[in-house]
């Protein structure tokens, strides 16, 4: 697991490019001022890198700031299941705050870069920032409901529904942070990230996805998947699709 990057970043506060998004919600005055003495440092990790660890205590919390990352679980005999994606303005670590040891880990999909935030000062956000506190509150319940969404998708839409619900679902996230380095033309997933998260076999990733390329939805290259139509995409999903507006993020 890297270490946090210490003292001096390169992103001030202040001239944080996901605050020029439409995505996320203004900061006041005073809040920025906190966030600015609350960030201890930035981090930069390669494609591929562990980020955090499941079953350890991270001394620190993480916002992406550009990149993509994913979080997952292990079984015993190395198969994975992959629990969501995160993308710039997203929180990792929290869990490990509030429960003590994290049971999850997170690897980058991308090269990544993160804000890095001190653990044992995220008390003080609590004490001094009461808007602060209630945007953590927020961006908890809306993990909890997008893993609901997840846990839909698997356990009821067809291996076609599901399949276009995760695509939609990233295309529409990659949107929102458009400019941000979070969002690519074409969407960074190998097959194999897609059946860890789907719980489908490779062999039945690669016919599904071909019979949605069939269908001209999308095209998958050697570097990933690029969506052709989203709005077919999203009516074979039977989602509604992303219904946020200015959302916050620390």
């Amino acid at each position: 697991m890297p270490d946090a990057v210490a003292g001096k970043w390169h992103t001030p506060c202040a001239k944080c490019p996901l605050r020029a998004l439409k995505h996320f919600r203004e900061f006041s005055a005073d809040e920025l001022d906190f966030v600015s003495r609350f960030k201890a440092g930035e981090l930069s990790v390669e494609r591929g890198a562990t980020i955090l660890v499941e079953g350890t205590h991270s001394p620190h919390i993480y916002t992406v700031l550009s990149g993509l990352g994913f979080r997952y679980k292990l079984l015993e005999d190395g198969r994975r299941q992959i629990m969501n994606y995160a993308f710039p303005g997203d929180l990792l670590g929290l869990q490990g705050v509030l429960m003590g040891e994290l049971d999850h880990s997170v690897e980058a999909l991308t090269p990544i870069t993160l804000c890095v935030f001190e653990r044992s000062k995220l008390e003080s956000l609590f004490e001094r920032h009461a808007s602060l506190a209630y945007d953590l509150t927020w961006i908890a319940a809306r993990e909890e409901r997008i893993l609901d969404e997840h846990l839909l998708s698997i356990g009821r839409r067809s291996a076609l529904e599901r399949t276009a619900y995760l695509l939609s679902y990233i295309h529409q996230r990659g949107n929102a942070v458009a400019g941000s380095g979070g969002a690519k033309k074409i969407i960074p997933l190998t097959q194999q990230h897609l059946a860890d998260t789907l719980g489908l076999s490779l062999v039945h990733t690669n016919k599904t996805l071909r019979r949605l390329a069939e269908r001209r939805l999308i095209r998958w290259q050697d570097g990933g998947c690029e969506v052709l139509e989203a709005d077919e995409l999203l009516r074979v999903s039977g989602w509604e699709g992303l219904k946020e507006t200015a959302r916050p993020f620390i």
